[in-house]
């Protein structure tokens, strides 16, 4: 099986970039976007001058729970600038959604709960809810995080998307929202109530 394959096998449908974007962005954005590779894990991720985005994480049944993802994080974090990444919310029927959750709290990431992101499946046209969590070194601020997710979204999910899928995903006021007023719940929380 190859990259692609491990990570269409393991996402949604709605949150998979199809690959001929991924390998778009690979060729024509390489100074950005880039892939870590081996025989156990896919990781795909952007890095911008002020900000890493992970895009897909995969490790394979076998290596899960020996420190692989753990190592992929810290590799990221010793470049000393916050980490933003997408994650669907928790679907306590679907165990994995929970321990990805788990995985990325003992990490030390945040939920950005002010942050408001909801985004138009292009293969299935439905609305497709994510929260965004983050860690940062140096204790950034949510609208920072929100600023930086907005760059994110144009830069690298909606490069060149009329072009290879034939229509265009929202613009990203559409998608990206931020209300630190929103009243919605910190997820990571509930995950700590629901361990006890």
């Amino acid at each position: 099986m190859n990259w692609y394959e491990k990570l269409n096998e393991y996402f949604p449908i709605e949150e998979m970039k199809s690959k001929a974007h991924m390998e778009m962005l690979l060729e024509e954005k390489g100074d950005v976007y880039y892939k870590d590779e081996s025989p156990l894990h896919v990781m795909m991720y952007a890095e911008f001058d002020t900000f890493i985005f992970i895009d897909y994480v995969w490790v394979s049944t076998e290596a899960r729970g020996q420190g692989t993802g753990h190592k992929l994080i810290e590799k990221l974090k010793q470049r000393n600038k916050p980490i933003i990444l997408e994650v669907e919310p928790v679907d306590y029927e679907d165990t994995d959604t929970e321990k990805r959750l788990h995985f990325y709290h003992r990490e030390g990431f945040n939920h950005a709960h002010a942050i408001g992101y909801n985004r138009r499946s292009l293969a299935t046209n439905e609305e497709t809810p994510m929260e965004i969590l983050y860690w940062s070194p140096n204790d950034d601020s949510e609208d920072v995080i929100f600023e930086q997710m907005k760059k994110m979204y144009e830069h690298i999910h909606t490069y060149k998307d009329e072009e290879l899928y034939g229509k265009s995903y929202q613009p990203v006021d559409e998608v990206l929202s931020y209300d630190e007023e929103s009243g919605k719940k910190n997820i990571l929380d509930d995950l700590n109530k629901n361990k006890r």
